[in-house]
């Protein structure tokens, strides 16, 4: 059976030169599991590849999403497993590139059937998150669920949060749900890496890449988001820089000091990321080069003849 390649990433780390560099040696299309290439408003923001970039390769799900319709993880996997399937028939290979690390979860582990929580609890559950700090906030969460406080990395309110949620809605603990998943992707039918470049030299690509999406129209994106006056909670309001750019926008702060604020922002996004990936992916091969012939070089040097992806 043709390959499914997981190529999962920090920003900046050259995820979508690779994982051409990869369609183009397995004869690929590229699936895109990047939460905010999916909307048509992001080109410059999410550093989207280019239609000279994308030229030769068949790529889905990049750019398909209007800023106003926020995605959900559930809503990509329903999308993003039949094009999977499609790929593999035609007797070709699928290369799942992206940051989003729920989405290659959903892949790779399934996603829990858990019913919506009510904005009620979602904000009790913040308060008490607010009044108690992390700390203690751990300690509650692992009265009641062990293993989900475990496992979700230190800083991430928003999984603590969600775990918490979860119990207060339904009365069950997120582990519970979560047992009772099956992974969309069959074990043997898919295999993995890992960029992860030394820190420092990933920050420097951070930095590189927002001037890049600034000479490509970053500000322009910001401007017409803005203008349609879109609900501050919506995945595309809350892209890197988008605050920072509207704060120039608006005449709060130069355009100077929305660039550097944005960098930081990213970078750390970034390290966010590689926390994120060390916890919940460890046992993934790791590639440390951003330039994509030496990452493939890398790759092929863990998996020599690449005759079990075949």
């Amino acid at each position: 059976m043709p390959p499914i390649l997981l190529i999962h990433g920090p920003t900046a780390s050259g995820k979508s030169a690779l994982a051409l560099r990869a369609a183009r040696a397995l004869d690929g299309e590229l699936v895109n599991a990047d939460a905010l290439q999916l909307y048509s408003d992001l080109t410059a923001l999410s550093a989207r590849p280019t239609p000279e970039e994308m030229a030769g390769v068949p790529h889905h799900l990049f750019g398909v999403a209007d800023g106003a319709d926020g995605w959900s993880v559930g809503r990509w996997a329903r999308a993003a497993g039949p094009v999977i399937d499609e790929i593999v028939a035609r007797g070709r290979t699928a290369v799942v590139v992206g940051g989003t690390g729920l989405y290659f979860k959903a892949l790779t582990d399934g996603l829990a059937d858990i019913p919506p929580t009510p904005a009620a609890v979602r904000a009790g559950v913040g308060k008490t998150f607010d009044t108690l700090g992390e700390a203690r906030f751990r300690e509650l969460l692992a009265s009641v669920d062990p293993v989900a406080e475990a496992r979700i990395a230190p800083g991430d309110r928003m999984r603590l949060s969600r775990a918490m949620e979860v119990l207060e809605a339904t009365g069950r603990p997120l582990t519970a749900w979560q047992a009772k998943t099956a992974p969309a992707l069959p074990a043997d039918a898919w295999r993995a890496m890992v960029i992860e470049p030394e820190r420092d030299r990933l920050y420097a690509r951070c930095d590189a890449r927002f001037e890049t999406m600034l000479e490509r129209g970053a500000l322009d994106e910001v401007c017409a988001l803005i203008a349609r006056g879109l609900d501050p909670d919506l995945p595309v309001m809350k892209a890197v820089g988008v605050r920072e750019l509207a704060a120039h926008l608006h005449g709060d702060i130069s355009l100077v000091e929305a660039a550097e604020l944005a960098r930081r922002e990213t970078r750390r996004y970034a390290k966010r990321q590689l926390t994120w990936l060390r916890n919940q992916t460890p046992d993934w091969p790791r590639i440390t080069e951003t330039d994509a012939e030496a990452g493939w070089g890398q790759f092929l040097a863990q998996s020599p003849a690449l005759t079990d992806l075949r």
